[in-house]
């Protein structure tokens, strides 16, 4: 099973297989040296188109993949494809189970409710969401529920339609929260585990133009956190996990002031000590870090790190804090940075792999 043991990190990463001037093979597999943050290529999982954004499971040894595309098995929409790790050689062997339609055009985000049940996808292109059961031996069956969103807003190309970008589990597991860019809203569900159905409970409207991309949890479960791309901010938001309700503290630009350039922000993650919130720009093309105020739960902008690579779609901070791994998409590059233990901020270690089209970077302790 996957632990947070430091004993072996394994780094996975998806890419984009089909766009123009990839060479990618599929779904990636490194291992990280934990004292020194340095990648080592293991393999790549062939015959994965557009394996865009990866889930790990939370107690078994299964990895979760999008298939971004169109048109998947013969079928209109993308698809998700399941995958199991041969236990006995750490890795060395990763098998596909199956493979599910994700009932939507072009899904671009997985998550896995915390019992294990459950696979939530965000399909962008159509803007809707899906809900497809995880059985025993990790396959996936057939989805449970699809939900389809709707509304526009101001951005002319961007947001003539709903489009979802990702939806997850809150903390307490009874709601699932859906960023959609198009709609420029959060949808708030209520997941039913028995059924595996998702009930609509509560939306949330964020600024016209913003384009809501990707949403964290506070490790204590108190205050969300939003990363818009249209509009370059963060919105922080009090989370009442009683109710699935969210208040809006503060919004604040990810940007330095003085940058005038084009810039569409990507991924958004906490250390898990929960004193640090990082997030990602392409176009300034750097990591923004910022303090959280664990009694208020606004941010502080801190600095910016140049990531070393054009246009960082995603990044990871492994389990124990130590290091960031920013994913370059249009570089072909990953690079990693040293996280300091006091202070949050970023350093260069000098080490980086090459790899085309990195879209997305999950760690897996294997043990």
């Amino acid at each position: 099973m996957f632990s947070t043991s430091k004993k072996s990190p394994t780094v996975c990463v998806g890419t984009y297989t089909e766009s123009e001037g990839s060479t990618s093979e599929g779904m990636y597999v490194y291992r990280m040296d934990p004292a020194s943050g340095t990648l080592t290529f293991e393999r790549v999982v062939k015959g994965v188109p557009n394996p865009s954004f990866l889930e790990i499971h939370p107690q078994h040894g299964f990895i979760y993949a999008v298939n971004e595309v169109g048109n998947f098995a013969g079928q209109p929409g993308g698809g998700v494809s399941a995958f199991s790790v041969n236990s006995s050689v750490e890795l060395n062997v990763v098998n596909a189970l199956n493979a599910q339609l994700s009932h939507g055009a072009d899904p671009c985000y997985i998550s896995i409710e915390h019992t294990g049940r459950f696979a939530l996808v965000a399909n962008y292109g159509s803007g809707s969401v899906a809900m497809l059961p995880i059985r025993t031996d990790g396959q996936l069956g057939p989805a449970t529920d699809m939900i389809q969103h709707s509304g526009s807003s101001s951005h002319p190309e961007r947001q003539a339609g709903p489009h979802a970008h990702c939806i997850l589990p809150d903390p307490t597991n009874r709601f699932a929260v859906a960023a959609d860019l198009g709609a420029d809203k959060l949808l708030i569900y209520q997941m039913d585990l028995e059924n595996g159905k998702l009930h609509k409970h509560a939306e949330v409207q964020v600024q016209p133009g913003a384009g809501p991309r990707h949403l964290t949890f506070h490790p204590k479960g108190r205050y969300a956190y939003l990363i818009n791309e249209l509009n370059s901010t963060l919105n922080a938001y009090r989370y009442d996990s009683n109710s699935g309700t969210f208040e809006e503290l503060q919004t604040i630009c990810t940007l330095p002031s003085d940058f005038k350039s084009g810039n569409l922000c990507a991924d958004i993650h906490i250390s898990p000590n929960g004193k640090y919130l990082y997030a990602s720009n392409r176009g300034h093309d750097s990591i923004a870090f910022f303090f959280i105020d664990e009694n208020r739960g606004t941010l502080t902008c801190q600095s910016h790190t140049s990531t070393g690579g054009q246009e960082p779609r995603n990044f990871a901070i492994d389990p124990s804090g130590s290091f960031l791994l920013a994913a370059n998409q249009k570089s072909d590059n990953i690079v990693t940075f040293k996280i300091d233990p006091d202070t949050g901020q970023l350093s260069t270690t000098g080490h980086e792999v090459e790899i085309s089209m990195p879209v997305c970077v999950k760690f897996a302790y294997y043990q």
